[in-house]
């Protein structure tokens, strides 16, 4: 049989052991009487909402609940006076400096031992990291989203434009083939970057490596890295040149050679522009009927309207024998990844 005063130990140890558990727990643990005002505050209230247990005993609850959501407290009380326990629910309350935290909040009734209600226990959890972990998902699905659409658009116009200009089947499948794949190239460049950009010389080079003889082939102008869209883009106006250059240009026979030179400088509205040029030599020859089904074809289209219109620019194609000549103008905003273009650095290969 337990005495009366191994009982009285017993509860004391109890209690002990609760306070303990209330003081280390992770969640904010407040008691608040009838009238709001604040009893019990816990070390993790403190650290969620600043104040100090001595600061927050004694005053109202309504010191953590913002203006426009003071109406919650009303319906709280009346509710823990039924005696109901309300189940979690998720709301914002205002930390000792102002800001707003995102809380899950679960309330239940404090009863005396004859079981009368004096109060209400409150557990708050500081969801605003994860609520901002869910901001950033549904942001990125959204972009997801919208890669993947632009995507399909890119390839429906590809298709379509292909199939216009191929009257053999094989023809059609192969250039539709390597295209796709050229986009891929610049689609592993941005993720390999988290989608923050490539930088320019890596994208000509990925672009272009497929053709082989690097040995032809000079780069020069500043680092910049590119926002996706230009990656996009001017991955597939490379890809074209390329494609072209191989099949009829200087990568096609020996003695050829391809300068691609890219600048930033300043238009006559003290803006800053991006000035790309492609400059190609070959020995003259080629075969006239291909060159001229060459230049009608979907990589023309890309050259002079797909690319430097997405890009907010313009561009000129010239194409004579032994020659190729592109040039892109156009507002570097449009072109780079701003954090990153302030101030490009010098380079060339």
């Amino acid at each position: 049989m337990t005495s009366a005063g191994g009982q009285i130990r017993q509860g004391a140890s109890a209690d002990a052991r609760l306070a303990a558990i209330v003081d280390s727990s992770y969640d904010a643990i407040i008691g608040k009487d009838l009238n709001s005002v604040i009893t019990d505050w816990n070390q993790a209230a403190e650290r969620m909402f600043g104040y100090s247990a001595d600061e927050a005993i004694g005053r109202s609850i309504l010191m953590l609940i913002p203006e426009h959501l003071q109406g919650e407290e009303p319906e709280i009380i009346a509710r823990i006076r039924k005696g109901e326990r309300i189940p979690s629910f998720e709301t914002i309350r205002k930390r000792k400096d102002g800001s707003p935290i995102t809380v899950s909040l679960t309330i239940s009734p404090i009863r005396t031992p004859e079981g009368v209600i004096v109060g209400a226990s409150k557990i708050a959890r500081d969801i605003t990291a994860a609520k901002e972990s869910e901001r950033r998902i549904r942001l990125l699905m959204r972009e997801v989203n919208h890669r993947v659409k632009n995507q399909f658009a890119v390839i429906l116009s590809m298709v379509r434009e292909t199939s216009k200009r191929s009257t053999d089947p094989r023809e059609f499948e192969e250039l539709i083939r390597s295209r796709i794949m050229a986009l891929s190239r610049s689609h592993d460049l941005l993720v390999t970057s988290e989608w923050a950009g490539a930088s320019l010389f890596d994208l000509i080079q990925e672009h272009l490596k497929p053709f082989g003889h690097e040995e032809r082939i000079s780069l020069s102008g500043p680092l910049l890295t590119l926002q996706s869209n230009a990656v996009q883009n001017l991955g597939m106006a490379f890809h074209e040149l390329g494609t072209n250059s191989s099949k009829y240009g200087a990568l096609a026979g020996e003695g050829g050679h391809i300068e691609i030179t890219w600048k930033v400088e300043t238009g006559e509205k003290a803006e800053r522009r991006f000035h790309l040029v492609w400059r190609e030599t070959s020995k003259a020859g080629a075969d006239a009927g291909e060159a001229k089904a060459e230049r009608k074809g979907f990589g023309t289209v890309v050259l002079q309207r797909v690319a430097p219109q997405s890009l907010s620019g313009a561009s000129s194609l010239e194409r004579l024998p032994g020659h190729v000549k592109w040039e892109l103008d156009a507002p570097l905003e449009a072109i780079i990844v701003p954090q990153l273009g302030a101030e490009p650095a010098d380079f060339s290969v």
